[in-house]
């Protein structure tokens, strides 16, 4: 080439009405084929893999007026069309993550529902970790030593070392660290109080778990304590206890006994999220309890600590009954 270029260069038009129009039309100028993935996370750095991924997988993306993979090459003259909102292809500042309580060796931190722990997305709480100690001017590294599903919210904890994580993961897996739940369920749980004892398997086809009464092909135990707290006409608020810390043990356990939590599109009642327009399961990891006593002399200091987070907002509308 006369000036030299040896990749290639792109460049791109626009067709719509308006900054606010919900479809995004990218007329392709490119000289040589490229990844649509990577074409796109140039053009909207803010869509990342994972955003990505979720808006084929919604039919949000098409390459000719077809659904195509992205690892497809378009080329010079393809048309892209995006039927996402403005503000989802903006670069937006990671917020930083909210701690609940923090040492030099371990951080417990509250994590909203509707964000992954960690992964490719743009926004996860390991990633809002890191921009708060980045914010603080701090070179530190966090890892995470147990996880929360996308839609539910609450406590995670992360260790800042490897003696922090060694304790905590030999911690959690001994059962030792106390884990208590916030739920809504659509239905009232009969007894009101119970220690649910069952057995999980998993469908990774459908990517679900299903509850058994015995451990036949591979089922593993699960163990749920659950007590009402209060009832508001459908609906019962529940403090639940994991004592077992299986794969959507919450979510499939109370399920099984009928009492599926509001919100969860995976195991509960749609028609009643949609009426009541819940997004997320109603779910919350509110309390950490460590043990009353801890041998390691590093760790001592949190011997009968107990961690909480805030109650989500449907709490107080179940025990005032305008949520029903």
């Amino acid at each position: 080439m006369a000036d030299g270029y040896t990749g290639h260069r792109r460049r791109h038009s626009f067709v719509g009405s308006g900054v606010d129009d919900q479809m995004k039309e990218i007329r392709v100028k490119s000289l040589l084929p490229v990844r649509l993935d990577k074409y796109l996370m140039e053009l909207y750095p803010a869509l990342g893999q994972g955003r990505l991924n979720k808006a084929l997988r919604e039919n949000k993306i098409k390459l000719n007026g077809k659904k195509q993979p992205l690892s497809t090459r378009v080329q010079n003259g393809d048309v892209i069309r995006l039927f996402l909102r403005e503000e989802q292809l903006e670069e937006r500042p990671i917020p930083p993550a909210v701690f609940v309580y923090e040492d030099e060796d371990i951080i417990v931190a509250h994590k909203p529902a509707g964000i992954e722990v960690d992964g490719a997305a743009t926004d996860t709480l390991l990633k809002r970790v890191q921009a708060k100690f980045a914010a603080e001017g701090k070179g530190t590294h966090a890892v995470l030593c147990h996880r929360l599903d996308t839609g539910t919210s609450g406590l995670i904890l992360l260790a800042k070392n490897a003696a922090a994580e060694q304790f905590l993961t030999a911690a959690i897996k001994a059962r030792r660290i106390e884990k208590r739940y916030l739920c809504v369920t659509f239905g009232r749980p009969q007894p009101p109080a119970a220690l649910l004892h069952d057995y999980l398997v998993k469908d990774a086809a459908r990517s679900v778990v299903r509850i058994v009464p015995s451990p036949a092909g591979g089922a593993k135990e699960v163990i749920t304590g659950y007590e009402t707290l209060a009832v508001s006409g459908r609906l019962a608020l529940l403090e639940v206890e994991l004592v077992t810390g299986r794969t959507h043990q919450i979510r499939a356990h109370l399920a099984h006994i009928g009492c599926p939590i509001l919100g969860d599109s995976k195991y509960g009642n749609n028609a009643a999220n949609r009426a009541l327009h819940f997004k997320y399961q109603a779910l919350c990891a509110w309390e950490l309890r460590f043990p009353a006593k801890i041998e390691e002399e590093r760790f001592a200091h949190l011997a009968g600590r107990t961690f909480r987070s805030e109650k989500p907002w449907y709490c107080q509308q179940v025990l005032d009954g305008t949520l029903q």
